[in-house]
């Protein structure tokens, strides 16, 4: 049996992967930096081994998977070249491994993640159902008739798929360090859009989508009328929301979601439309939406000596105004603390008085040092480039993580795609020993 290797297993879709082809009886193992991520916590669960980097894990007769972060001069990805070993891009793999299911690929600049695992939930309570989510939540199913996962659009990474179907959220400029204006973004979704095989359900109410050009139909859902599936008598609660589906203008079902905020319903409705045009019963739609409770990093709550407080994965400022919005749909009576640590430099500098506008909505923020990544590591501007455009402002460091006591049981939104989580758990064992004190 071929033994598949994964450089750089703690990324978030390459955890998802090795957690598939080891619920499908495959030989896994991979490696990584030696620091935490909480994406190794699924691969512990299944006791995949979790090596240090080094050339000395490349054997020959295995299969190399190789992450998109690490380069080809990464000294495992050289050794399997000199042994002959095969090295396949993640994205390759994945491209090739989808063919055998119903593919459904969740795309767009936002919401892939969660619209990703509310697909997966729902189609699973319907037929058997592989998923891969962005979360590093990953299950390989027997004898599935659907295979739902995320396609990234960095680096144009998602051209490596032809899924049957694709959602497509939304389209927004992001990535800088890699797309040049928003005009190559739209380029890319429309490349992928050729790419799909059966029909694209995409948010009408984007309207960047809405130029979308494929071989296939394209369903559009929205809260405007005007699409094909749109969602009117919304009413929102603390718990969620409840709305109606009209399809063309004809009332379709109720359904009610868990879900805070308007990107809540909006996902709800593409897996509802990719649902219906796939002959899912109402009903059975109906009865796994009301039950779904969100991903990983995406609004999870955990309450803290009467804090609350929200880990979220938000990075861009759509994303931030989205988690802003959630937050005080849900609380309506608290404030609202803003912990945000910005990720990327380019990202930072590209969309700096974006960041600040959204962060404004805040009643108070706090922002931590910008986190790098694998692929940029510094750049030309700071936290305080930020701090001074957003009044009021203060800058966070964990050994000064007390400063938030002032605001007493309000709700602690940490937001980031970095390391913004030592910040979260710094404090909530500190709202702890300030109890027992």
């Amino acid at each position: 049996m071929t033994l598949y290797h994964f450089t750089g297993i703690k990324g978030s879709g390459m955890s998802s992967l090795a957690q598939i082809l080891h619920d499908s009886s495959y030989a896994v193992q991979g490696s990584d930096v030696e620091k935490y991520f909480f994406t190794e916590d699924p691969l512990h669960e299944r006791n995949i081994s979790i090596l240090p980097f080094d050339e000395i894990n490349i054997k020959p007769g295995m299969t190399v998977i190789a992450g998109n972060a690490y380069p080809d001069s990464h000294p495992e990805i050289v050794k399997a070249h000199e042994l002959g070993v095969e090295v396949i891009r993640y994205h390759e793999f994945l491209g090739n491994y989808m063919d055998q299911f119903i593919s459904v690929g969740i795309t767009g600049s936002h919401g892939k993640t969660s619209t990703t695992g509310l697909l997966a939930h729902v189609l699973a309570g319907n037929a058997p159902t592989s998923y891969l989510i962005g979360d590093g939540t990953g299950k390989g199913v027997k004898d599935s008739q659907y295979f739902v996962f995320e396609a990234c659009e960095y680096k144009r990474h998602f051209l490596a798929y032809e899924p049957d179907y694709a959602i497509m959220t939304n389209i927004d400029f992001d990535h800088p360090d890699y797309f040049k204006d928003l005009d190559d973004v739209m380029d890319a979704f429309g490349q992928m859009a050729l790419r799909v095989k059966k029909a694209i359900i995409a948010c009408g109410d984007d309207i960047h989508l809405q130029q979308i050009k494929a071989n296939v139909p394209v369903v559009y859902y929205g809260f405007d009328e005007v699409n094909d599936f749109s969602a009117k008598n919304i009413v929102k609660t603390e718990n969620g929301a409840t709305f109606d589906v009209y399809v063309r203008n004809e009332f379709y079902h109720s359904f009610t979601i868990a879900l805070s905020g308007d990107h809540g319903i909006l996902n709800s409705l593409g897996v509802i439309a990719l649902c219906h045009y796939e002959g899912i019963p109402a009903e059975g739609i109906e009865e796994r939406l009301a039950t779904f409770n969100g991903v990983k990093r995406r609004f999870t709550v955990k309450e803290s000596y009467g804090r609350t407080i929200v880990d979220d994965y938000a990075h861009h400022p759509t994303e931030i105004k989205a988690t802003l919005q959630s937050a005080r749909q849900k609380y309506p009576s608290k404030e609202i603390i803003a912990i945000f640590q910005p990720h990327t430099f380019t990202r930072t500098a590209a969309l700096l008085q974006q960041f600040a506008d959204c962060l404004s909505e805040a009643d108070h923020v706090y922002l931590c040092d910008i986190f790098g990544s694998a692929r940029e590591k510094s750049g030309n501007l700071t936290i305080d480039d930020l701090i001074s455009k957003i009044p009021g402002a203060k800058h966070l460091k964990l050994e000064n993580i007390d400063v938030l006591d002032e605001h007493g049981n309000a709700v602690y939104l940490f937001m980031g795609a970095g390391d913004i989580q030592k910040y979260l758990n710094v404090f909530a064992e500190h709202t702890e020993k300030e109890e027992t004190a």
